[in-house]
């Protein structure tokens, strides 16, 4: 399961910010968006994820990324970056 590689995940980044960051510089490997996020914070990652070709996770809601990424509010976009 994705969200399990995300969780062991030894390098990550969270946030909209820190993975479009992530995608520019070549060290994201798997990309995490959670669908009830607000469309106009993750359609930037979205496009940059199919142009980059990253795969890309939609994930139910923005509390189980959250929590999959060991913090304890929501988070709309993250990614598992290369070690």
């Amino acid at each position: 399961m994705s969200l399990e590689r995300l969780k062991s995940a030894r390098k990550k980044s969270i946030g909209t910010k820190q993975t479009a960051k992530a995608m520019e510089k070549g060290s994201a490997r798997l990309v995490f968006v959670a669908k009830d996020a607000e469309e106009h914070v993750t359609r930037e990652i979205i496009k940059l994820a199919q142009v980059k070709g990253l795969e890309l996770v939609q994930i139910d809601s923005m509390m189980t990324l959250g929590k999959a990424c060991g913090i304890e509010v929501g988070a709309a976009v993250a990614a598992i970056l290369e070690a």
